[in-house]
């Protein structure tokens, strides 16, 4: 089977190819004798019920500073002239996010003549990664989602320590804690509120994370693999990018009851490779729309994702 394979992404040459997951994806596609193509969001285009990408073959390799090449640029019909679409440009989650699902999903589907994108673009647009977890209140801790300053005060005074974080933010950026002396609560409400047209999420801190925060991969909703990521000394996040450390890691019971839970959820969604955070026993994010953690997972336990998510796609292809 040789599928064409467009990815939506972000500018190639700017990749990190020790830890980026597309690149990870795209390697494996090679691998497998299927054709890429990149394009960006903003190449994008519908035209007389067709959807088109200004896109240009793309051929990877794993070579520092010499990683990919890109032939000449031509306008591809997504719906007639490729199989698979990777929709993996990074968060954040906004109105040009929601806009590429719609015109996405005009050439989504499974079977002989159909695109199939991933991870589904209707599902994505209603599953944007902290309003997702609401989905499942069971397994979130105590959690607020406002534009209201009185909120915010009556949720603090019950949970005393929290964390406040943009809704449709992404990598740690925005995430505040608030300790019970801090001071700082309202003017930093004020400000999320200036910035920000939409409601802000608050939650009970987990002093857990000092522990880790757990990324959890799964592949058409079952988990195939986890790393452990530690905030740096003096950090409440634990985002990579910002200090954090990851480490080898297993699977507890509970987060395999939190995996089981959530992963018909995924599979029935067309949520083909997810990503999900786990603090203690807590559900913290869910993220569909670009998750990373392949090459990490593998460098700890020899598991390969990116083969387990080729071969989910090409199940449902085929």
């Amino acid at each position: 089977m040789s599928l064409a394979v467009a990815i939506q992404m972000d500018p190639i040459e700017s990749i990190d190819i020790n830890g980026d997951s597309t690149f990870a994806l795209g390697l494996e596609a090679e691998k497998r004798g299927h054709r890429l193509y990149h394009y960006h969001v903003n190449d994008l285009s519908y035209e007389n019920g067709r959807i088109l990408a200004h896109a240009r073959p793309l051929t990877l390799r794993r070579e520092l500073g010499n990683h990919y090449s890109l032939g000449t640029e031509r306008r591809l019909d997504l719906g007639e002239q490729t199989d698979v679409v990777l929709m993996r440009q990074d968060p954040p989650f906004h109105m040009g996010y929601i806009t590429a699902t719609h015109l996405l999903e005009h050439v989504h589907g499974t079977g002989e003549g159909k695109t199939l994108v991933v991870n589904d673009p209707f599902s994505v647009r209603n599953a944007p990664e902290k309003i997702f977890l609401t989905k499942f209140p069971e397994l979130m801790p105590p959690t607020l989602i406002t534009n209201n300053i009185k909120d915010v005060t009556e949720f603090r005074n019950e949970y005393k320590d929290v964390v406040v974080k943009p809704l449709y933010g992404n990598g740690g950026k925005g995430v505040f804690r608030i300790t019970p002396k801090d001071e700082n609560m309202a003017s930093l409400i004020e400000l999320f509120q200036e910035f920000y047209v939409e409601p802000f999420i608050v939650q009970k801190y987990l002093s857990d994370v000092r522990k880790g925060d757990k990324r959890i991969i799964l592949v058409d909703g079952e988990a195939v693999g986890a790393i452990n990521r530690v905030p740096a000394e003096g950090e409440a996040r634990s985002n990579m990018h910002v200090g954090g450390v990851a480490e080898k890691t297993l699977l507890t019971e509970r987060e395999m009851e939190i995996c089981e839970a959530i992963g018909p959820v995924l599979r029935e969604q067309g949520q083909i490779f997810v990503g999900i955070d786990v603090i203690g026993d807590y559900l913290t994010e869910i993220n569909v729309t670009s998750p990373t953690g392949i090459q990490e997972i593998q460098r700890f336990d020899g598991t390969d994702i990116a083969a387990l998510v080729w071969d989910a796609i090409e199940k449902r292809v085929g």
